[in-house]
C-alpha cells in the first residue's frame, strides 16, 4: 500500500507580516515587510481568526504561504517577492479606501473618502 501526496489534504499554514510604510515622524522606514506570525494546523487557524477579528485582510495563496514559511520570524521578505507582496499590500490599501498621498498629489482624482 503506498500513499498518494496528491490525494492527502494540506495541513493549513498562516504567515502574517508587517509592512510599516512611514515611521512615527512621516519619514519613510525604507524596510521590507517582515514575517510576525507563522504558524501550521491550529496555530495556522488562530493566526487567521486574529488577523481577521482585527481587520487584517487574508490573501490565501499555498504557494506564497509555502516560501514564506520558510523565513524565520523578524525576517524580511526576499528581493523577488517585492513586487507579489507590493500588489498585495496596495490592493488591500485599494480595498480598505486607502490611497497613498502621493497619489491624490499626481492624480487629483483620487478621493480618500470611499
Amino acid at each position: 500500500m503506498t500513499d498518494n501526496p496528491s490525494k492527502k489534504s494540506r495541513q493549513k499554514s498562516a504567515v502574517g507580516l508587517k509592512y510599516q510604510q512611514n515611521n512615527q515622524d512621516g519619514t519613510s522606514s525604507g524596510g521590507a515587510p517582515t514575517i510576525i506570525a507563522k504558524g501550521f494546523g491550529d496555530l495556522a487557524e488562530e493566526i487567521i481568526a486574529l488577523a481577521r477579528q482585527n481587520g487584517v485582510l487574508v490573501h490565501e495563496d499555498p504557494y506564497l504561504s509555502d516560501f514564506l514559511a520558510t523565513l524565520d520570524l523578524g525576517q524580511e521578505i526576499p528581493d523577488q517577492l517585492y513586487h507579489v507582496i507590493a500588489e498585495l499590500i496596495s490592493f488591500s490599501y485599494v480595498l480598505q479606501g486607502k490611497f497613498p498621498d502621493s497619489w491624490a498629489k499626481i492624480h487629483n482624482k483620487v478621493s480618500k473618502k470611499v
